[in-house]
């Protein structure tokens, strides 16, 4: 299979075969965030890398081995520490740290190891939001206001979060609710999409990166039947920046749904504010 034009412009030679060891290394992070297993998740990374490896040596691919490996040092880093919701002090400084170190690290390789510049966060992109645009953002937040209620005070997810009920409680949980679907955006799509859109027709990269997305979300917390929510979201995230090309504007849909999320679990706990239709 070679590159095409539904892939990355900086699309590279590749085959097939080279799905196996990127399901591989993306199908670790089930294991390594989902059910928790970090050496059963490292094997399987392993694995993969090894996969990439022949396949690379074989010819059929192009630095499959170098890219995934990125994607792989990302996933080691964020499994060093528990991703569970957690607003102490120690918490917040963990969180920042390794999700930090998660997106720095495999950016710094790629630029100054690799000598590339696939890795990029492109905040403005020079053109205006069209009407569909914001029409979307109006629908993301009003789908959100309906549905993440309902889902999270039913399944009981949101005891999933630290009980805010005091000031300085609910500023924390404003911090990190913001700060986590940032990182997500840093890393799942400006680096990890990014990466496999080089080798993989986007489609296929999509489904790969929302296996990372979605397992991660799962140890932070969206669990019960979330997945239902988080894997259609991280879908349109992944094919709205491939059409718009504008972190700025998966940053946005993103805190646009974060800031529903936030009102959600401070109702959950205080019973304020209470603005939701559909809440239990």
């Amino acid at each position: 299979m070679t590159a095409t034009a539904t892939q990355d412009p900086t699309a590279l030679r590749t085959h097939p075969f080279a799905l196996i060891p990127a399901l591989l290394v993306c199908g670790a992070a089930v294991l390594l965030f989902g059910f928790l297993l970090p050496i059963a998740g490292y094997a399987m990374l392993a694995a993969g890398l090894v996969g990439a490896w022949l396949c690379d040596r074989s010819g059929r691919t192009e630095r499959l081995l170098a890219d995934l490996a990125l994607i792989a040092v990302g996933q080691v880093i964020i499994s060093t520490a528990s991703m569970k919701a957690d607003l102490s002090d120690a918490g917040m400084v963990r969180f920042a740290v390794v999700l930090g170190l998660a997106v720095l690290v495999p950016f710094l390789i790629s630029r100054f190891l690799y000598r590339e510049r696939t890795i990029r966060f492109p905040w403005r992109t020079g053109n205006r939001w069209n009407r569909t645009q914001w029409l979307y953002l109006i629908f993301v937040t009003l789908a959100g206001w309906l549905i993440l209620p309902f889902y999270f005070i039913t399944s009981g997810v949101y005891q999933n979060w630290p009980t805010v009920t005091e000031p300085d409680e609910i500023g924390r949980l404003l911090i990190g609710v913001i700060a986590v679907g940032t990182w997500d955006e840093l890393f799942f799509i400006c680096t990890v999409f990014v990466l496999l859109r080089r080798h993989f027709p986007t489609w296929q990269a999509n489904l790969l990166q929302t296996i990372v997305f979605v397992s991660f979300l799962w140890e932070l917390g969206y669990q019960s039947w979330g997945p239902l929510l988080t894997i259609p979201f991280a879908l349109i995230q992944g094919y709205t920046f491939k059409l718009t090309k504008s972190l700025g504007y998966v940053f946005t849909v993103h805190m646009l749904f974060d800031a529903v999320v936030f009102a959600v679990i401070v109702y959950a706990h205080t019973g304020w504010p209470a603005i939701f239709l559909l809440a239990p």
